[in-house]
């Protein structure tokens, strides 16, 4: 699956989760079974097109790994656990928090990740971005400080991904803010101007370059 997805794939390196370069984005979990968490998202409805997000899922978040996320990797704070899943190939925009972020692979999915750092004046540029495979299973914590959206399908099937974050991450925010890049608590988002999810929202476009679109 690797070696297609790069051979269709020249204009972005795309590695695996287990390489050298992902440490510089996050780390695998290896202590932690994914088994039954990946077992209640297969009952989740699919959506006919595009993609969706919950931020707090219930049937997740009464597992026991929801316990072992927030003990283990959020230092007992106050988490919630959610899901991402549909259909999407594109970039379309990069995203970020102040906190890591845990992703499980409920099917092969990439990741297109870059730098905090990399954010110049409101802008980023796509070339700046690499992607990265997960296997089904994978569970990962990409840091804080790494650039993030929605993760790319490697099938026709679409993509599943469990999402784990701080309370009320991604939320709606209850009072106006004057930071122009801030769209949810605790999520800042830097949008394409090829987005199609841009119009009628309040989001900020400083995404520059491609629309980088994975294909398999």
């Amino acid at each position: 699956m690797l070696e297609n997805l790069r051979q269709k794939n020249s204009d972005i390196e795309i590695f695996s989760v287990e390489s050298e370069e992902f440490k510089k984005f996050g780390r695998i979990i290896n202590d932690i079974s994914t088994d039954e968490i990946i077992n209640v998202a297969k009952s989740v409805e699919p959506v006919g097109s595009g993609s969706s997000y919950v931020p707090s899922y219930s049937d997740f978040e009464k597992l026991d790994i929801a316990t072992e996320i927030k003990n283990k990797l959020f230092g007992i704070m106050p988490t919630q656990i959610g899901y991402c899943w549909g259909y999407n190939s594109l970039m379309n925009a990069t995203e970020w928090h102040t906190s890591s972020e845990i992703n499980i692979a409920v099917t092969p999915l990439v990741l297109i990740l870059g730098y905090i750092w990399d954010i110049e004046d409101g802008k980023i540029d796509s070339s700046k971005f690499k992607a990265f495979y997960l296997p089904q299973g994978t569970i990962v914590e990409v840091y804080a400080t790494s650039l993030h959206y929605c993760p790319c399908q490697v099938s026709d099937s679409g993509f599943g991904c469990v999402v784990g974050l701080p309370a009320e991450t991604n939320t709606q925010l209850e009072i106006k803010s004057d930071d122009k890049l801030l769209l949810c608590k605790n999520k800042w988002l830097i949008s394409h101007k090829e987005n199609a999810e841009l119009e009628g929202t309040d989001m900020y476009v400083g995404l520059t370059g491609k629309n980088i679109k994975i294909s398999y």
